[in-house]
């Protein structure tokens, strides 16, 4: 009979990568396991209660907040506070991050970012959505924390992960020691080890953008679209479109899978539209975890320096051959504008 593990003996069992930490991260990542399981009930059964649609209030990003937004932003910040370990969140639900003072976490050294509910557009239509969260590490105690603090480029992160609310609910997590993934077994309420060492595919033959905004893209983004539609037997083209609109969806069928997400600028964006705190900083360090490659398409996301709380960034994250192949195209499609303006 093969041995369950479940999320909290692992966490206990590699504690040891960490000796500075005296397992306050351990105990930090239990929050969050706790909190998933809460948002993942209300996901569950949101078709059978008056929680689905708009709140009345729209968040920093302008955008319509749903009620399970709300009510997800609003357990996890729960849990983070009663867990003592945490001294600030950043929402991408709020406007400013939330300082946690309490007798409990006086001492709290981590910073955690997280967007509650990824994709929540998704819930009406029973379409997968999750959470994401990144995890930053204070160098003191001391004083209330500033933004300095808090906007740290993302190859700083102690942790990051991820859960996914769809047919099984999955938590991805990463400490920088690879990736390891858990499903939920509802009929004794704990996170199980179903996905040990998680590796990326080096390629793929999946490519997940919204070609909906095809004509508002970049020459060289356009171009990588019409390789992957081209057919090449030796290359396995034509590639295979899959775009869920839950962007935590779309990684997770590519990690295992193997495969890239594209969200490039566009002429309506032009700073991208995806966060880098809440959103690209996290799953980067995942998929760099796990063999993959992240960049901006020029820049490796892991290594862009914050500037504000929800600044954004295009974003070209997936197997290591095909982000390379589109940044091959990025530079090629630069390459000749610059010569047509020379």
């Amino acid at each position: 009979m093969r041995k369950v593990t479940t999320l909290g003996q692992f966490i206990i069992e590699k504690q040891a990568d960490f000796p500075y930490a005296k397992g306050e991260l351990s105990r930090l990542l239990r929050d969050i396991g706790i909190a998933a399981k809460i948002v993942n009930r209300e996901v569950n059964k949101a078709g059978l209660v008056d929680i689905l649609g708009d709140n009345g209030t729209v968040n920093i990003q302008g955008e319509g907040q749903k009620k399970l937004d709300v009510y997800a932003d609003e357990q996890f910040i729960s849990a983070l506070r009663s867990g003592g370990e945490c001294c600030v969140v950043a929402s991408e639900e709020h406007d400013d991050c939330i300082l946690i003072h309490s007798e409990i976490s006086k001492n709290a050294k981590y910073i955690v970012c997280i967007d509650p509910l990824d994709g929540s557009s998704n819930i009406d239509v029973n379409v997968s959505v999750g959470t994401i969260f990144s995890i930053y590490r204070r160098a003191t105690t001391e004083g209330t924390v500033c933004l300095d603090e808090i906007l740290q480029k993302g190859i700083y992160q102690v942790a990051a992960g991820y859960v996914i609310y769809g047919s099984s609910t999955m938590l991805v997590y990463t400490t920088g020691k690879g990736v390891n993934g858990f499903t939920l077994d509802p009929s004794i309420g704990e996170f199980c080890l179903s996905h040990p060492d998680m590796q990326m595919p080096r390629d793929g033959v999946i490519y997940s953008i919204n070609e909906g905004n095809y004509i508002k893209f970049p020459q060289g983004v356009k171009d990588y679209i019409k390789y992957c539609q081209v057919e090449d037997k030796a290359t396995q083209r034509p590639f295979t479109s899959r775009y869920v609109g839950s962007m935590v969806a779309d990684i997770h069928r590519n990690l295992i899978k193997g495969g890239i997400f594209l969200y490039p600028t566009t002429s309506s964006h032009p700073q991208g539209k995806l966060r880098l705190m809440y959103e690209c900083n996290p799953l980067a360090f995942i998929i760099e975890q796990a063999g993959g490659r992240a960049t901006d398409g020029h820049r490796r996301i892991l290594e862009i320096q914050p500037e504000s709380l929800h600044q954004r960034t295009p974003i070209f994250i997936g197997s290591t051959d095909m982000v390379e192949k589109v940044e091959e195209f990025i530079r090629l499609s630069a390459a000749s504008a610059s010569g047509e303006s020379d």
